[in-house]
């Protein structure tokens, strides 16, 4: 891959930085497009970036954080919210995607000297030899006029490989494990579970798993704004996309029905277009810009101790994903509904990715409408896609973790890839947790080795077509 082939889509106009009124169309295949915006090296070789952007180096794992614990390792999925206190400040919600094999990267320090300041309702589980899980979420103040971080803490600990997740409306980040462990793998209680961790906490809240939500392997999740129906996908090749009913709209808590997505006219369909000797259906099995019809199975036994949960789903009539991970809502024009945008990380005929689109019918039981948006058909047009976000001029922003060099890059409603950064650290990591301050001017992003977390600035509106 040579940065010759990674050039921005092409400048337009400087429009401002308000939502975009139209919603993205039906995508064709991936191209690229000359221009002359380019890459440009970066010098500490960190981020390179166009002309015009610069980065601030936010945080990196292991500095000493506001409340005297260790900033944990491996940062992914995270959001951005207002902060009450000041139109100056924003607050990001960072997980850390610490598995029950990570040895590194402990809040806690050498030893776990520090675990003694933690109560165990604040820590969810213990390894088998006593110490703990320390996957999470530490919460961000960021000074947007300054460009420093203001202070940070940690929130929820003792979890198991936090990934991804998704912001809520009523001003939560819910952070959902990857890792589905039980108690004869080594820990002390069962894993896989969604932690709902608020914007406005001050310190380490009561880890309590939402289970109604769900024992799965969680990676992502999105909220509909006017039903409070939360949508969620699963990082396995054999994965489901869910959605969860709230029996209280914003009171997860409260508990509610989980069901998985089925196509009416192709019951138990694997979407991966992955061929028939891959454990597909064959390429072009779906075909993007082509809408399916699409209802939702209950499910039951949601928390089942055997962790096959997406097994009876498909026996059920579910559709599988092969490896869904990021998922954003955006809102359209008229009002009435928006779209739920989510990747396939290994999807395709080139098992370098897909983005789906699910939009749903007006009504809390109604089921909606699913199209395959886009799909890369080379790794060095998009090369398995991550974490996801829409982005203020409403292109999809998306986080590779690829096979090679790492890229942010962007989607617009004409099929364009474009690149926004290469990862330029000798580790190339993944990107992960792509999300926009309130005002839009500023794009947060981790990557994960060494452990990173960046502001990104620039003349943005030269990116919206």
């Amino acid at each position: 891959m040579t940065l010759s082939r990674r050039h921005f889509l092409r400048q337009a106009q400087a429009v401002g930085l308000f939502y975009a009124s139209y919603s993205l169309a039906g995508c064709a295949q991936a191209h690229s497009a000359n221009n002359n915006f380019q890459l440009i090296p970066d010098p500490a070789k960190r981020l390179d970036l166009p002309a015009g952007f610069t980065y601030t180096l936010v945080s990196e794992t292991g500095g000493t954080m506001s409340d005297g614990f260790f900033r944990p390792g491996r940062p992914d999925g995270m959001a951005c919210f207002a902060d009450p206190s000041s139109a100056d400040k924003c607050i990001l919600m960072r997980n850390h995607e610490n598995w029950l094999s990570i040895p590194a990267g402990s809040p806690f320090g050498k030893g776990n000297e520090l675990l003694d300041r933690v109560s165990e309702s604040q820590l969810y589980d213990r390894k088998a030899d006593g110490s703990p899980f320390f996957g999470g979420v530490t919460k961000v103040v960021y000074d947007l006029k300054t460009n420093r971080l203001e202070s940070d803490h940690l929130v929820l600990t003792g979890t198991a490989a936090n990934c991804a997740g998704g912001k809520t409306p009523w001003g939560s980040w819910l952070s959902c494990e990857e890792e589905m462990l039980k108690p004869e793998e080594g820990p002390g209680k069962y894993h896989g579970f969604v932690f709902e961790t608020p914007a406005n906490a001050t310190g380490l809240i009561d880890a309590i798993p939402l289970k109604a939500m769900g024992r799965f392997t969680h990676e992502a999740a999105s909220v509909d704004p006017k039903t409070g129906i939360v949508y969620m996908t699963e990082d396995a090749r054999h994965g489901l996309f869910y959605r969860f009913i709230p029996a209280v709209p914003g009171q997860l808590h409260e508990g509610g029905r989980l069901q998985a997505l089925a196509l009416r006219n192709k019951k138990s369909a694997i979407t991966s277009n992955w061929p028939e000797d891959w454990g597909g259906h064959g390429p072009d099995s779906f075909v993007v810009g082509q809408d399916h019809i699409a209802e939702w199975i209950d499910l039951e036994d949601v928390e089942s101790p055997n962790g096959d949960l997406a097994h009876r789903g498909y026996a059920s009539g579910a559709a599988q994903f092969m490896r869904g991970e990021g998922l954003d809502y955006a809102a359209r024009a008229d009002g009435k509904t928006g779209d739920f945008y989510f990747t396939c990380t290994e999807g395709g005929a080139e098992r370098v990715g897909q983005i789906w689109r699910y939009t749903p019918d007006e009504g809390v039981e109604a089921g909606g409408t699913l199209q395959l948006f886009f799909e890369s058909t080379s790794a060095d047009s998009l090369d398995m896609c991550d974490n996801l976000v829409i982005a203020p001029w409403n292109d999809i922003i998306l986080c590779e973790d690829g096979r090679g060099d790492q890229y942010l890059r962007g989607l617009s409603p004409e099929g364009i890839i474009y690149d926004i950064a290469r990862n330029a650290h000798k580790d190339r990591s993944e990107f992960c947790g792509a999300c926009f301050s309130p005002d839009g001017r500023t794009m947060f992003v981790n990557v994960q080795e060494p452990g990173y977390t960046y502001a990104i600035t620039g003349p943005w509106e030269n990116l919206r077509v």
